[in-house]
């Protein structure tokens, strides 16, 4: 149950559904052989199940964003039997995470810091006034005297989350090793030893050191951010860490919501061109040759402007802030879609043209094999790995577009969190002195992460799908 009123964005309703359709996709193939075994290469692979661990973090964190609702208001009227909910929208993962939420300083700190990152005059008891770093009113307050003790309250808390991280992921290989040997008919200590020893097709050795690492870095970082702001404080006062959380949500939707929209069209269109030619190869070779000719910035401008215009004539048409930016970032995912699915199907349309003349595209022809069956079990299998690989490339773009968008001031709305305004906000501080580093260092790490681990997946994914590489 959730602690308040539900709201449905449009977002979390794609976002869930897209998850059911994954769900649901893998459902049907571990019950078809040829879709099975290529899935098993991807969890053979030490690459891909590292890839699929992190990566699940990122996923995780996306949907418990995703859930959004208006918290109950405190002080109710309990003689009226009443329930009142807040104006605002908060989310699943904000409700996990509102002590960070709610630890707001008065501007700049530093990563682990006790004192605020610039002096200012104060005043002091005997009437005078001094230039001193005032105290955090949230971060390290536990402390009386900071400079004395903040290096070993640090160490502590590091200590007690690797505890507690290797505590748990105890639970977790304990957990998985009676699985796997209820599952496999054999002893505890047996499957422990086929594990450990690296004895197994699928690395779970691989698995359960990664699974620790993940761990470790969630409960340390949690103890940590429990007493300090980890990544400092943004010009607001607002937790850098928080934001950074918050930006995942936004870069997953941008990235996959974009990636489906445009797939499609690049492969409908695509293979279309290259396999019927004539006529229907040169009205898709001038639509997204005309589309090509529109500068995309431009485009996305004009239609985020024009979105602007009707929010500001329509605004009783949206409750909150939340839903406002929520309609951009979908509107924004739109005309990413529609503008960057050319050049996938540029590239279908060329490999299409030379499947369709190879020997066993002309045998199936001449056996009188239809031109859908012939398309779905010929060609699109071997150009699913060109696919693959552009999809992921234009999901690496996309995230890294969203930043650049943002930092022109066409992209996700400013009272969202994005690794892009993120970047936008830390333009001006790396001009300051002392500079202000970590927001930008914070946005960087995380879109970076997020790239990595997405890129070494769909290379696993791609070897396994290639028809010619599994021959």
């Amino acid at each position: 149950m959730l602690p308040g009123k539900p709201v449905f964005l449009l977002t979390d309703i794609l976002v869930f559904g897209l998850m059911l359709c994954i769900v649901l996709f893998f459902l049907y193939a571990m019950r078809k052989p040829h879709l099975r075994e290529p899935w098993r290469q991807v969890v053979r692979s030490k690459a891909g199940v590292i890839s699929m661990i992190v990566l699940s973090v990122y996923v995780g964190i996306a949907l418990l964003d995703s859930v959004h609702f208006h918290p109950v208001l405190e002080n109710q009227n309990a003689a009226s039997g009443e329930v009142h909910y807040s104006g605002e929208v908060i989310s699943l993962f904000d409700e996990m995470v509102s002590g960070l939420r709610a630890s707001g300083e008065k501007t700049y700190s530093a990563p682990f810091a006790a004192y605020l990152y610039a002096k200012e005059t104060v005043q002091q008891d005997d009437g005078t006034k001094q230039r001193v770093y005032p105290r955090l009113s949230w971060g390290a307050v536990h402390l009386d005297n900071p400079e004395a003790q903040k290096t070993a309250d640090v160490l502590v808390l590091g200590a007690v989350g690797a505890l507690k991280g290797i505590a748990v992921w105890l639970v977790l290989v304990t957990l998985l090793c009676l699985v796997l040997s209820v599952r496999a008919k054999r002893s505890f200590r047996a499957t422990l030893g086929i594990l450990l020893g690296g004895r197994s097709g699928v690395p779970w050795r691989t698995v359960i050191l990664t699974l620790g690492a993940v761990v470790l870095v969630l409960l340390v970082g949690a103890e940590w951010a429990a007493k300090y702001h980890v990544l400092g404080t943004d010009k607001v006062g607002e937790d850098v860490l928080y934001q950074a959380l918050k930006s995942i949500r936004t870069g997953v939707v941008i990235g996959t919501l974009t990636t489906l929209l445009m797939l499609p069209f690049a492969v409908i269109f695509g293979i279309m061109a290259g396999y019927f030619r004539g006529w229907i190869d040169d009205v898709i070779q001038y639509l997204y040759t005309t589309l090509n000719s529109i500068p995309g910035v431009l485009l996305i401008a004009a239609a985020v402007l024009m979105l602007n215009v009707y929010m500001s004539k329509h605004a009783e048409q949206f409750a909150s802030l939340t839903q406002r930016a929520d309609l951009r970032l979908l509107f924004l995912c739109l005309i990413l879609g529609l503008t960057s699915w050319t050049g996938l199907c540029r590239l279908l349309r060329a490999e299409t043209l030379k499947l369709r003349e190879v020997d066993f595209i002309q045998a199936a022809t001449a056996f009188g094999v239809g031109r859908v069956q012939t398309i779905f079990r010929h060609i699109l299998p071997n150009v699913m790995h060109i696919v693959l690989i552009t999809l992921v490339l234009d999901f690496s773009g996309l995230v890294l577009a969203e930043a650049v968008l943002s930092y022109i001031n066409i992209g996700v709305d400013p009272t969202m969190n994005s690794w892009g305004n993120m970047i936008n906000s830390a333009r001006l501080e790396m001009a300051r002195e002392p500079v202000v580093w970590w927001s930008l260092a914070a946005s960087l790490f995380f879109m970076f992460t997020l790239v990595l681990f997405a890129n070494l997946f769909a290379d696993v994914v791609r070897d396994a799908l290639d028809p010619r590489l599994a021959r």
